[in-house]
């Protein structure tokens, strides 16, 4: 199969694989975007790239994107590229919004990996490379900035490669005029290509001074290759040059195995190596057969979709981004989800950023957006008719570590207030909505504090409701050191039949963990059995509130003794006198506050672990030891005690101090009690709430 002067190279005869579905992905601030656009350029589905910094890309289009000039959800757009249908698909690169990417990321054939020469970024760069390793997916790299890198190509690659623990193989070498990149020599096709400035390179004489280069990087290329490829390898050691087809097909079956990542080189805001991008993807990306076995989906059966995004807005009603893996899926088909829901598609849309476009139906490989789908979420398959696909792709949401408290400017937007809420959490499922009785709170968790920011933007923007946020509050304990009794006794006369409970309480503390036990030693009926079960509602009662203002726990109560009235006791009267037998007797015994305290452990590069320890020092945190993280090379993890109270923007701190990539989890291990100016400033702060 040689190789076509038409097609720039490659080979005659590639026959339409159907629309092919491509994720760009890669660091923050990488040039993603800029990608993106440059690719709708390059296929003629706009007239000039936008520039985010310009505020005028098709994607980034939304309010939130605009205003902090960083994708905030994935961008979509489909483009004919010589015959071939494409979707891409321009994810978040901020790890805050990571989550957007996992969810795309099973139903592409192929990524292109952003990312540039820059040490600071490479554990971003390594975080995205992981994400695509443990979802299998087919990969390019597409090294960005070549126009004002500051270092050889070599030299970056080393860089690169101690990011992805699959080999990168270097696809292309930059032609340098006066330490500038002007263009490139593509090691498959042994050609020399100059940039022009938003539009396709221009192929030129591979210059004299180039040719040893050129014979060193390609060989350099096959033999990577040739540790894949038997006949390969005997080519090379017997000096035979291989022919250009099977070096073609070596490329794309590597690619496909996952042996090897290739990396082609460029500038996407000047368009510069986009073209050969797009003709590696057209003869290498897999196609929609080899998705399907990567998921575990049949090629026959009923029509069937995954949905990778939900949008909500708050009147164009829901949208649901999805690509057909099987079959064809119209307007009007009734669908049901792998969560048990049916429902109906009232349109089908073909995206370009914030445009829509109506059309019938969408056939096998296309993605596209399905209008109404009630109660489909995010990473859902559906399938046409009543029956339940069996395909299971759904990403576990990643733990919560970052909160505000979240309450309404005015009491007659609560309802509103929790509708938002939920909606955005359907369309955004890394953050999580808990109402927390004990503190009259919601609690809005995510990924981080811009996480947090953009979505209660969207909330005043979709649903007009405007929010006050703040820290949340902590679950602070109390218990008691010493013993104590007392005797509570509840009389009151008004007429007719009175009330009266009397009864005399003992309280002890119990070891940490232990909660609150009631003890009955009552002899000789002094307290009648049926009041007995009052007696402990009275007690349970006030150690929702103790002496210091928080919930009392860890303590025995214990029924000596009392006495009844014939007529004028009652269930309520004993439960009232086991009340003010409580608060006589808490206070002779010694309170003590308790404070929540989490296990934790944080992960960072090792080149941060003495900021990363510092932070924890510095909030009062205790270092139980050091580790390596495993599977990470050049990663370590602290693992920690840490009170909740110090919990607050740990998360800010700990990506300020690792260039963005540094994150934690955190559970509950224990009650501490904490004594001193700390307790009473947090005593002080309760009965200022009270007393509201």
């Amino acid at each position: 199969m040689a190789a076509s002067a038409s097609t720039g190279g490659n080979p005659s005869g590639v026959r339409g694989r159907g629309p092919r579905c491509i994720a760009i992905v890669g660091p923050f601030q990488s040039g993603k975007t800029s990608l993106f656009e440059s690719i709708l350029e390059r296929c003629g589905a706009v007239s000039r790239a936008g520039s985010v910094k310009s505020r005028n890309s098709v994607g980034d289009a939304s309010p939130e994107a605009r205003a902090h000039q960083m994708s905030t959800e994935p961008n979509v757009a489909s483009v004919d590229f010589m015959g071939e249908r494409y979707t891409f698909i321009d994810c978040p690169g901020s790890v805050e919004f990571l989550q957007e990417m996992r969810h795309v990321l099973p139903a592409v054939d192929a990524a292109v990996v952003v990312c540039e020469a820059d040490d600071r970024k490479a554990p971003a760069l390594e975080l995205v490379l992981r994400e695509l390793e443990e979802a299998d997916i087919p990969r390019f790299l597409f090294l960005n900035k070549i126009d004002s890198a500051s270092r050889r190509v070599r030299e970056t690659l080393g860089l690169l490669q101690r990011a992805s623990r699959t080999p990168l193989l270097l696809r292309q070498i930059p032609i340098w005029q006066g330490g500038i990149a002007v263009g490139f020599i593509d090691l498959a096709l042994e050609r020399a290509f100059i940039y022009r400035e938003h539009a396709p390179s221009e192929i030129v004489p591979l210059a004299p001074e180039e040719v040893e280069r050129e014979r060193d990087a390609r060989f350099s290329m096959l033999e990577k290759l040739a540790d894949y490829d038997d006949t390969l390898m005997e080519d090379l050691l017997g000096d035979i040059e291989p022919p250009r087809d099977l070096i073609f097909d070596d490329l794309a079956r590597e690619l496909k195995e996952r042996h090897v990542v290739p990396v082609l080189i460029g500038a996407a805001e000047r368009g510069n190596g986009v073209t050969r991008l797009l003709k590696a993807l057209r003869h290498e990306a897999p196609s929609l057969d080899v998705t399907r076995g990567r998921i575990g989906v049949v090629d026959s059966g009923t029509p069937l979709a995954l949905v990778m995004k939900t949008w909500q807005s708050g009147q164009g009603g829901k949208l649901s981004l999805a690509r057909v893996l099987r079959g064809r899926m119209a307007e009007g088909d009734v669908i049901t989800s792998s969560g048990g829901v049916e429902a109906r598609i009232a349109s089908v849309l073909e995206l370009k950023g914030a445009e829509q476009q109506r059309r019938p139906a969408a056939e096998e490989g296309e993605t596209v957006a399905f209008a109404r789908l009630e109660g489909v979420r995010t990473g859902d398959a559906i399938a046409v008719g009543k029956v339940r696909p069996d395909v299971v792709s759904a990403v576990a949401p990643p733990e919560p570590v970052h909160a505000l408290s979240v309450g309404v400017k005015d009491r007659k937007d609560d309802v509103r207030l929790t509708t938002g809420l939920a909606k955005l959490v359907e369309e955004d499922p890394a953050l999580a909505l808990e109402h927390r009785p004990e503190f009259s709170e919601m609690r809005l968790s995510g990924q981080g504090e811009m996480h947090l920011r953009v979505a209660l933007e969207r909330l005043a923007g979709r649903y007009g409701v405007n929010v006050d946020s703040g820290a949340t509050q902590i679950g602070y304990r109390e218990t008691l050191r010493g013993k104590a009794s007392a005797r509570g006794r509840h009389r009151k006369q008004s007429g007719g039949h009175g009330q009266f409970g009397d009864v005399v309480l003992e309280i002890a503390p119990l070891p940490r963990g232990e909660g609150i036990r009631f003890v009955d030693r009552i002899t000789g009926g002094v307290v009648p059995k049926q009041y007995i079960s009052s007696v402990e509602a009275g007690v349970r009662d006030y150690c929702q509130r103790g002496p210091l203002g928080f919930p009392l726990v860890d303590i025995e109560v214990t029924l000596t003794d009392g006495s009844y009235h014939t007529v004028d006791s009652s269930d309520m009267a004993f439960r009232q006198a086991a009340r003010l037998a409580m608060t006589e007797a808490c206070p002779q015994a010694r309170p003590v506050l308790l404070e929540p305290i989490l296990a934790v452990e944080i992960v960072i590069p090792s080149d941060a672990m003495s900021r990363a320890s510092a932070i924890v020092s510095a909030r009062r945190g205790q270092i139980l030891g050091y580790d390596a993280r495993p599977g990470w090379r050049g990663w370590d993890q602290i693992n920690a005690l840490m009170p909740e109270a110090e919990m607050g923007g740990l998360i800010v701190e700990l990506r300020s101090a690792t260039a963005g990539v540094g994150t934690f989890s955190a559970r509950f291990d224990h009650l501490a009690e904490l004594a001193g100016k700390p307790a009473d400033a947090v005593v002080a702060a309760q009965a200022l709430v009270q007393a509201r």
